[in-house]
């Protein structure tokens, strides 16, 4: 982020500091489980008011209806947001964080729970969900084995599919806002 505005790397570090203290960003860790040295332990900054978030990159409804709008990074802001608000409350403890490493493999969420296994959540907002969405899922599965729970894909499609025979589902997101209720289990290359 400091390389596109240009400040000082110190300045810029005490503005996330101000811009967190008073909540309007919050900052998820890099997660890493020193399996892998190529991980990047940046923290990635949300906008924790996803109004503001579409505010401040100049979305209107309008614009959003667009195929060329640039959805994709609101919808991950806000479910990002709505899972931190909701580990606030969750009777087991969950840590939440990101994961990418230098060959660009990334996961929106890496939850771990206390007893060290991880699910991983990826958020797209196309409508319908191919085999690279599941990309980062499989990096990180492959690397933690036994640890790793489950892999799911949010999207903006109607349909909800629990993939049975391995370690990922995704389930669509309904214009309400609601999981589309599962149908036919299928297979994802």
């Amino acid at each position: 982020m400091a390389n596109d505005i240009a400040p000082p790397r110190q300045t810029l570090s005490r503005y996330l500091d101000l811009l967190e203290l008073i909540f309007v960003i919050k900052r998820i860790p890099a997660w890493s489980s020193h399996l892998t040295r190529r991980a990047i332990s940046t923290p990635k900054p949300i906008v924790t008011d996803s109004g503001l978030g579409g505010r401040l990159i100049g979305m209107s409804e309008e614009r959003a209806k667009d195929p060329t709008a640039l959805v994709g990074p609101l919808l991950e802001n806000f479910a990002i947001g709505e899972v931190t608000r909701q580990l606030t409350w969750a009777a087991e403890p969950v840590q939440l964080f990101h994961y990418r490493d230098r060959g660009q493999v990334e996961v929106d969420m890496v939850l771990e729970h206390a007893d060290g296994t991880v699910v991983g959540i990826e958020v797209k907002s196309a409508e319908t969900v191919r085999g690279e969405d599941f990309r980062g899922l499989r990096h990180l599965a492959s690397r933690l084995g036994d640890r790793f729970r489950t892999g799911i894909v949010r999207y903006a499609g109607e349909q909800g599919v629990d993939l049975r025979q391995s370690h990922f589902r995704f389930a669509g997101v309904r214009a309400d806002g609601r999981t589309a209720p599962e149908r036919n289990p299928g297979v994802v290359n």
